[in-house]
């Protein structure tokens, strides 16, 4: 059996600001935050069981913004249930004032790009 993926974590420049945004896109969550020597963390719980946590370190090896061309991550996809659900998601994210991309036609679904403060890419995607 293929275990499914509990939770998603991310290394952020600013927990507040990230923790904020992400709320800001998906709602509100419950917030549990979690402080131990060398870093900050708030993991964000949403209703339907999505999980994401933003840690901030004290001692930061790179502190430049996100780039998916380094080794690590590339971006945190979100399931949609239908393209319909993915021109939603690009409309929010325009009303929200977010930076996104198109909505793109691939040759497997549909998809909607934004990024979060640190320029890692959050995108809505539903397959065809």
């Amino acid at each position: 059996m293929t275990p499914l993926i509990h939770h998603l974590t991310l290394s952020v420049s600013d927990v507040d600001a990230s923790a904020r945004w992400y709320q800001q896109l998906l709602g509100e969550a419950q917030v549990v935050p979690r402080t131990m020597p060398g870093w900050r963390r708030i993991r964000m719980i949403w209703p339907d069981g999505l999980i994401i946590g933003v840690t901030q370190f004290d001692d930061v090896t790179d502190s430049g913004p996100f780039n998916h061309l380094r080794i690590g991550l590339d971006h945190v996809g979100l399931s949609c249930s239908s393209e319909e659900e993915v021109h939603e998601w690009a409309e929010k994210i325009t009303k929200l004032g977010f930076e996104r991309g198109p909505v793109e036609v691939a040759p497997y679904g549909w998809v909607v790009t934004a990024r979060d403060p640190d320029n890692i890419p959050v995108e809505f995607f539903c397959p065809s």
